[in-house]
């Protein structure tokens, strides 16, 4: 690429000193001739107005040694002309530089001159090629009584021409030099930018990077050291939700203020950055680039999120299964200890004491939280947190009823609450966490859910980042990172114009409220029948 950018250059800068040279040889000649004309035309008005050379014309005879002719001969030595000729009326020259043309009718046509007008012209004549001036010559009165014509020798403007050309070279051989020189710096700095690559190996690597950076399902974003979007692919514009007229806007001005903004732009630094933007969970890594800009890579993992979390939901119900299990084996032993000692009522007592705890606790639910996902999800997280040895407790002011208009959005909310409330109330001495869900507004459309705990609550410098994308207090999963939870839930309640705020609870603890405006649909007086809650196992999957 290096002689090829150099080559060219050289050639342009030969070129353009070819151009402007004979651009400047071509009004030259034209000038020089017009300069020659001027100069034969002024010396032959000198020569006309000199009044002896009228009355030395119309009163001698054409001849050698003439008056006239020693005249004409004078001047044309004084003024380095080719010749002076003087003529008469009818042609005839009274003068010239060859003696022998005296008296004879001049060679080329004095119309012009002995009209009394000024005659500037290159012409051929006796001596050759000449630039010559004439005028008319006129005696006392103003009357024409001839005319006098002078020649300039066209070789001497020729070889002023000449002289000029080698100078004109010269300087032009000195513009090409530096042209040269420049080009070669020019060629060498080229050089470096493009790592000494030729220009196929260019539109390669330009090819290959199009259909890669079009063709990877993982999104790409440029930035130019002015924060501006310099390249946007395919998987970008579809996880950032933007399209190709972003390309060359600045990024706080096409994705707005949030965390997605800041972790692009670089004002929040690390490696596997987490990121919500709209619905999605995005994974974010920032390289700066040499010249100042920076290229960010983003990784959907909401999917993933998804699948670890049900892997979460699972493992705890397995857990859940697994403990109920051995407590329905020690129940067994005991049922079966009973019957060996004969002790039947007290064994009948014990059974009903055992399964009445379970449906006591399913009612009290159902009977406060009418919607079934959300029942279901209650009766299942009170199973789970009896085998974590915390106590789930619905607050006495609940009541939801069936008519939730995002009922799995809800669930999300809830699950996440409840799950963040369980892992810091569990380990606590009384470790309890009460959930509470109500019914607010004018027309009981707006849905109010407050989970409190027991744990060691939210420090007030804290209590905004805990919404903050990838900010967590526990270690990460197998599966992934924490920090999405939370995030998740006030991005659900600010999509429909609520809010998620946490404070201190009573007593110590942390205390989580969520306002969703218009969450229930218009009661209507002829609801359909409510069916059974669904089986906790079937929403687990929701709970985050």
């Amino acid at each position: 690429m290096f002689s090829q950018v150099l080559l060219m250059q050289v050639a342009i800068a030969a070129g353009v000193a070819v151009l402007a040279t004979g651009l400047f040889l071509a009004p030259l000649s034209d000038q020089l001739d017009d300069q020659a004309m001027r100069r034969a035309l002024a010396i032959a008005q000198t020569t006309a107005a000199q009044p002896r050379i009228a009355e030395d014309l119309t009163s001698t005879r054409a001849s050698a040694d003439g008056p006239v002719q020693a005249a004409a001969e004078r001047i044309r030595e004084a003024s380095g002309a080719e010749y002076v000729v003087i003529m008469n009326k009818q042609g005839v020259r009274w003068s010239h530089t060859d003696p022998d043309e005296i008296g004879r009718v001049v060679s080329t046509d004095p119309s012009d001159a002995l009209a009394g007008r000024r005659v500037m012209e290159i012409d051929n004549g006796t001596l050759g090629r000449s630039a010559r001036g004439k005028v008319a010559l006129r005696d006392t009165d103003g009357a024409i009584v001839g005319a006098v014509s002078v020649g300039i020798e066209y070789d001497s403007v020729r070889a002023r021409l000449i002289h000029t050309i080698p100078s004109l070279f010269a300087y032009a051989g000195g513009a090409l030099a530096a042209g040269a020189l420049a080009a070669y710096l020019i060629s060498r700095r080229v050089q470096r930018q493009t790592r000494d690559l030729a220009f196929s190996d260019i539109s390669a690597l330009l090819a290959e990077r199009e259909a890669m950076l079009h063709g990877i399902r993982e999104g790409v974003v440029a930035l130019d050291r002015a924060g501006r979007v310099r390249l946007l692919n395919d998987e970008a514009q579809r996880l950032l939700g933007l399209g190709a007229e972003a390309i060359g806007q600045p990024l706080d001005a096409v994705l707005g203020p949030g965390r997605t903004t800041d972790v692009l732009a670089g004002r929040v630094t690390g490696t596997d950055l987490l990121t919500v933007r709209g619905q999605r969970v995005l994974v974010a890594n920032r390289m700066p680039t040499d010249d100042g800009g920076a290229v960010a890579t983003l990784r959907d993992r909401t999917e993933l999120e998804q699948l670890g979390r049900e892997l979460d939901s699972t493992r705890g119900l397995i857990d859940a299964l697994r403990a109920q299990d051995h407590e329905h084996a020690n129940r067994m032993h005991t049922l079966l200890g009973l019957l060996e000692l004969e002790m039947y009522e007290e064994a009948a007592d014990y059974v009903g004491e055992v399964a009445g705890a379970h449906r006591v606790t399913a009612e009290q639910i159902t009977e406060k939280v009418h919607d079934p996902l959300l029942s279901a999800l209650l009766v299942g997280k009170a199973t789970v947190a009896t085998e974590r040895g915390v106590t789930l407790a619905l607050s006495e002011e609940t009541t939801l009823p069936d008519r939730l208009v995002d009922p799995r959005g809800l669930v999300t909310v809830l699950g996440n609450l409840v799950d963040n409330a369980l892992d810091a109330a569990a380990g606590t001495r009384h470790a309890r966490v009460e959930v509470a869900v109500r019914t607010e507004g004018p027309q009981g459309r707006t849905v109010v859910l407050r989970v409190r705990d027991t744990g060691p609550g939210v420090p007030p410098e804290q209590r905004e980042s805990v919404f903050t994308e990838g900010w967590t207090t526990k270690e990460a999963p197998t599966h992934g990172k924490r920090g999405i939870g939370l995030a998740l839930v006030r991005r659900l309640a600010e999509r429909q114009g609520g809010s998620a705020r946490v404070g201190a609870a009573p007593g110590g603890g942390a205390e989580f409220t969520v306002v969703l405006p218009e969450a229930l649909a218009e009661s209507q007086p002829f609801a359909p029948p409510v069916g059974p809650p669904v089986a906790p196992s079937a929403t687990s999957e929701e709970t985050r």
